[in-house]
């Protein structure tokens, strides 16, 4: 057994020391096949595709508009706009490579290779060409789906975060006096193994920590919801998928110097604390981009505001 191994190892023996026995907890936690069902007429379920199998949650009918989302959340964070949006469209919400149902192997967290993924996917479902909006994580998906696979997007919706550029390379890890928060997870996650030892079956702390942070109105993310969300990343496997996201962040940033200026169209939808940064960065890379301030939300746009994330995406995409 390697160090890594050995290290999980020990980390899931103290999850179970604090939590009590994992598999009884997993046994109460809901299943996605339940969550979707939860929806109305929507249905949980899997494609192998680029060497790692995804998991979906598909219902509706029209054109195909692809979910993507964010860290540390799943497929679920869509939950409240999903229903609505399958009245015009036939809603895919992936879980992403390392993220809840999907698999976790150990590489290709780079941002390219997770577009590769989402591309593999749309075409195993049949379609030539879709429309997608992701958040966070999601969204640096997204941007990567576009630029790399042109052919095979009608427009894209960007939630609250850029694909990853040289300027993320000027964030600082001090905060400024008044600063609200800083982004101390983009150190924390480029730790190897570290963060699944601390993490491990305490991940609500985690999830209870970042709604503090980003959220306007504590409410808008159920102790339900925060219950699926750490469910998801109660494993060392889980926390160190996660971490592959933040540890890919300098390929990523190679990747966007090499790419040309998006010119599918783009819709920033975008919290005011992060508004000037993104609105900069998504510019930056896009010819053809409509701007939108959503008022009364933090980060979490879709839980916070989905009256609003659903009207501005169902005006934009149709």
């Amino acid at each position: 057994m390697d160090r890594r191994s050995l290290l999980a190892l020990g980390a899931a023996t103290a999850a179970v020391a604090v939590t009590g026995d994992v598999a009884s907890a997993a046994e109460n936690a809901p299943s996605d096949a339940a969550l979707a069902r939860s929806l109305g007429d929507f249905r949980s379920a899997y494609a192998q595709v680029n060497g790692t199998r995804l998991h979906y949650v598909t219902g509706g009918t029209g054109s195909p508009l692809v979910l993507l989302p964010g860290w540390p959340q799943t497929w679920w964070q869509f939950h409240k706009i999903m229903p609505a949006l399958a009245k015009r469209h036939q809603v895919i919400a992936v879980d992403l490579r390392g993220m809840g149902g999907s698999g976790k192997p150990d590489r290709g967290y780079d941002k390219k290779t997770m577009a590769r993924d989402i591309h593999e996917l749309v075409r195993k479902l049949g379609h030539r060409k879709v429309d997608v909006a992701g958040h966070d994580i999601g969204a640096m998906v997204a941007h990567s789906f576009a630029v790399n696979h042109p052919d095979a997007v009608g427009k894209i919706a960007l939630l609250d975060v850029p694909h990853p550029d040289d300027s993320l390379y000027d964030l600082t890890l001090i905060p400024r006096p008044g600063q609200p928060f800083f982004l101390w997870w983009f150190a924390f996650n480029q730790v190897d193994v570290l963060p699944g030892q601390l993490l491990a079956g305490r991940s609500r702390l985690l999830v209870d920590h970042l709604c503090g942070l980003m959220l306007l109105d504590q409410k808008n993310i159920s102790d339900r919801d925060r219950d699926i969300y750490a469910h998801a990343y109660s494993t060392p496997d889980a926390v160190r998928a996660g971490n592959g996201w933040y540890q890919t962040f300098s390929q990523d940033i190679a990747d966007q110097r090499t790419y040309p200026r998006l010119t599918t169209p783009v819709l920033g939808l975008i919290s005011a604390a992060n508004y000037d940064y993104v609105a900069a960065a998504i510019t930056r890379h896009a010819t053809d981009v409509r701007l939108v301030k959503v008022a009364n939300t933090g980060h979490y746009l879709a839980e916070e505001q989905p009256a609003a994330v659903i009207d501005e995406l169902t005006r934009y995409f149709g």
